[in-house]
């Protein structure tokens, strides 16, 4: 990151206290618990990029049909990129989260809906504290029908005057997504505190409040 002093603070932490963490790590990073058999036959998934991917994963976890989340990196030419690499920059990846859903219960429509109003769409060249293209905001299509549905939702919403301002997100076709490494899944219910306090340092829920108002966080 650019501005990385608060997430290098945080890291520092994880990484000395990995030994002691690895004993109360909670099993998986589905929130809604494992998802079942009969429910993963007719999974869907959808890839978005909405800069630190703790907070993009932490936020889609609160909705329901979401069975699981994976941080991770997507779109860059680099096989098995690390987490130092992709935060550097010049790998072309972009920190995403992959997002499993159950479309009986959320459309990919809603997914959509939900990445908008939980992130800032309005400024290119990353997200809130976190500078730099591997932070930017993205919708990473997997097939046609998906990318004509990010298309039509994006020109809708700038046509509907919601926004004050030109929409910047990119939609980009999906490529190989790596999983990000074991400390970086499901870290704000393994390190509240540490996490609670990187999202508020970086001003992101100040960000979408301002950019949103009442439609911020509209799960």
């Amino acid at each position: 990151m650019m501005q990385i002093f608060s997430r290098r603070v945080v890291l520092m932490y994880v990484a000395i206290g990995m030994a002691a963490l690895s004993l109360s790590l909670l099993p998986g990073h589905a929130q809604k618990g494992k998802p079942q058999p009969g429910k993963l036959q007719h999974a869907k998934v959808a890839i978005v990029a909405g800069g630190c991917f703790w907070c993009v994963e932490s936020d889609y976890d609160k909705v329901p049909g979401v069975l699981s989340t994976t941080s991770g990196y997507i779109g860059g030419t680099l096989k098995n990129p690390a987490y130092k690499q992709v935060a550097r920059g010049g790998t072309g990846h972009a920190e995403a989260v992959k997002i499993v859903y159950d479309p009986k219960v959320i459309s990919y429509d809603r997914i959509l809906h939900i990445f908008w109003r939980t992130t800032d769409p309005l400024t290119a060249g990353g997200q809130f504290c976190d500078r730099g293209d591997q932070y930017r905001n993205a919708i990473f299509y997997l097939d046609e029908a998906q990318r004509k549905a990010a298309v039509r939702s994006k020109t809708q919403l700038q046509e509907s005057g919601l926004l004050k301002g030109k929409i910047v997100t990119t939609i980009e076709k999906a490529t190989r997504f790596y999983p990000a490494e074991g400390y970086h899944q499901n870290y704000a219910k393994r390190s509240p505190v540490k996490y609670k306090f990187y999202r508020w340092n970086c001003g992101r829920d100040r960000r979408v409040k301002e950019i949103w108002g009442k439609e911020a966080y509209n799960f």
